[in-house]
């Protein structure tokens, strides 16, 4: 919805506009139709708006309640907001605007740090309290908004991306050991707090920080996500029903709070299908969809127009079709990179930024499929962690890690080298309590953390790229407590995965969608790396600033490039390209 940065002088001096302007140049896309600023002594705000609630000037940000003394930046959505608003009003509070950012101000008024426990939607919030002198920071419980921070010598800073955060000074910008690990083990995730980057962290989903004006923090958590199997035995119908209406409600929630029309990103997969099936179910007539395709290559087909076409055939949605030559895909290639805020593996990054940029010439918000496969067990390599035997990280690690820690040490040259740290959070999250057996350990552990810093960021980096708000209905915190309470077995593993919505499909979607194979967001000249693509990457690796950073092992570079087809991760990820992009974002960013 927006771009928002900030900060918080701690040295005594009063907060310049110099550092805002900066970070809110790096924000413009995110938020083309409005930017703003505040100051107060040692705080300053800024702001970018994408409208999509309260188009009018009153819901400009930053936002200033001078009865209450408090200040707003926000990003994001509450769908509930109108309820509570009803509720604020019981409570003797007025209101001078009709959006949700309002209703955060007042909520925080009457509820303090708590009042992000009443918020249902996505969020990273910040406000400052102009006579206490604090200000509190929050992101919502999966993690849907991004929020960065920095700690430097003269204080606090936070921003909606990390290149904002890069443009202001004294930032650390080495880069952190423990978070390479992760990045090349976990397929790009690098779980927060950390990021690649030693000076940047990002504030854990779930969580809010208030800082004093001695500079004293104060870290909480507010949700937790307990996997605990229902204690009452529901059948596979009743189960069906109780995810169905959460469902249907979800996506009711994210498609009725705004203001502008809301499209879907049609994939031709069951999870975007099944959306688009649900708002045709709950009466909404005129549904736009986007979908997006690519060259073939030999070995795979670039696009899924088969069943995206079913679907808008089924529907009669008012559908747009996009189709981006292989020329073209790496013409933007760097372009779609320089968007990411953090460096993302995923070859879909560039499919989402191109999809983004066209859809964002018809609509302001998409729903989108994410979190599906998480919450309800569609990766096929959940089977076969379900079918190994040992102990949790034995069951988890050969099927999910890109890399084992002895081929890291043959990749990365020695000052970035140390324990095998992602095995160590690997094995504290899946074994955290509260989780029934080991696959609702995983699924936990997928949901609230791996995804967030996957699927979920890459698709809000690319479509807010292009002013595009994403919304994910598949991770509305009701839903997704009410499916970790459901036997992973049989309900989310049975039948190849995701069995529950299947059901629910079944007679609601064409029977080709919820049948067929599973299928991934296909880019395949980035998975099966030849010509243009081969050279582009050949000449990252094989630069001058690549050889200087002394990051990568050069035996190890030249095993892939003599063969770039052949070294693939365990979920399908291309080695070479993995490494590239790295090397490539941090270029880009100057790193």
């Amino acid at each position: 919805m927006c771009g928002i940065c900030g900060e918080y002088r701690l040295d005594g001096h009063l907060a310049t506009l110099d550092h805002l302007q900066v970070m809110m140049a790096k924000l413009e896309k995110r938020g083309p139709d409005h930017a703003g600023t505040f100051s107060d002594g040692a705080l300053a705000f800024g702001h970018r708006r994408l409208s999509i609630l309260d188009l009018s000037e009153k819901a400009n940000q930053p936002m200033i309640d001078p009865q209450l003394s408090l200040a707003l930046v926000f990003n994001g959505t509450i769908y509930n907001h109108p309820e509570l608003r009803k509720t604020l009003i019981s409570k003797g509070h007025s209101f001078f605007s009709t959006g949700d950012s309002e209703v955060i101000l007042k909520a925080y008024a009457e509820w303090g740090r708590d009042c992000v426990k009443h918020f249902l939607g996505m969020f990273a919030i910040a406000i400052w309290d102009l006579k206490e002198k604090t200000l509190f920071i929050a992101r919502d419980r999966m993690g849907i908004k991004p929020l960065y921070f920095a700690q430097t010598q003269t204080g606090f800073r936070f921003a909606s991306n990390v290149q904002a955060l890069l443009a202001t000074e004294g930032i650390d910008k080495s880069l952190d050991p423990i978070a390479l690990h992760h990045q090349f083990t976990l397929h790009g995730v690098v779980p927060a707090p950390r990021t690649v980057i030693q000076g940047i962290r990002k504030l854990e989903p779930a969580h809010s920080l208030l800082i004093s004006q001695k500079g004293e923090p104060l870290l909480e958590r507010y949700w937790h996500l307990d996997a605990s199997y229902a204690k009452e035995e529901y059948s596979p119908n009743e189960w069906t029903e109780m995810i169905h209406e959460a469902l249907s409600t979800a996506v009711r929630r994210h498609n009725a709070i705004s203001d502008v029309p809301v499209g879907v990103l049609l994939s031709g997969g069951l999870d975007s299908s099944l959306l688009v099936g649900l708002l045709d179910e709950i009466g909404i007539e005129d549904i736009r969809t986007f979908t997006i395709g690519f060259d073939d290559q030999p070995e795979e087909k670039g696009n899924e127009y088969a069943f995206s076409d079913a679907v808008v055939n089924h529907f009669g949605t008012n559908h747009t079709k996009i189709h981006i030559p292989n020329e073209q895909t790496l013409t933007r290639l760097p372009e779609a990179i320089a968007n990411m805020s953090e460096p993302m593996f995923g070859q879909d990054a560039i499919g989402f930024y191109l999809l983004a940029e066209q859809v964002a010439k018809e609509v302001k918000v998409v729903q989108s499929g994410q979190g599906a496969d998480e919450v309800f067990g569609g990766y096929f390599w959940y089977s076969q962690m379900h079918q190994a035997e040992g102990s949790t990280l034995e069951r988890f690690s050969p099927f999910y890690f890109d890399r084992d820690h002895s081929e890291m040490t043959k990749m990365l040259m020695p000052d970035y080298l140390g324990r095998d740290y992602t095995s160590e959070l690997v094995k504290s999250l899946l074994e955290q309590p509260n989780a029934t057996d080991f696959m609702a350990q995983v699924l936990r552990a997928d949901t609230t953390t791996f995804v967030v810093d996957d699927p979920v960021k890459r698709v809000d980096n690319m479509t807010m790229a292009w002013g595009l708000e994403a919304r994910v209905p598949f991770l509305d915190h009701e839903l997704v407590e009410l499916a970790a309470k459901m036997p992973s077995r049989e309900m989310k593993l049975r039948e190849g995965g995701k069995f529950v919505l299947k059901e629910i499909a079944r007679g609601l979607v064409p029977d080709s969608v919820i049948d067929r194979k599973k299928g991934y967001f296909p880019v395949p000249a980035l998975k099966f790396v030849r010509g243009e693509f081969l050279s582009f990457m050949q000449d990252i690796l094989n630069s001058q600033a690549c050889r200087e950073r002394g990051l990568y092992q050069r035996d190890y570079i030249d095993t892939l490039l003599k063969k770039p087809d052949a070294y693939l991760t365990r979920i399908q990820g291309s080695k070479l390209w993995h490494l590239t992009l790295l090397e490539h974002w941090l270029q880009v960013n100057k790193l």
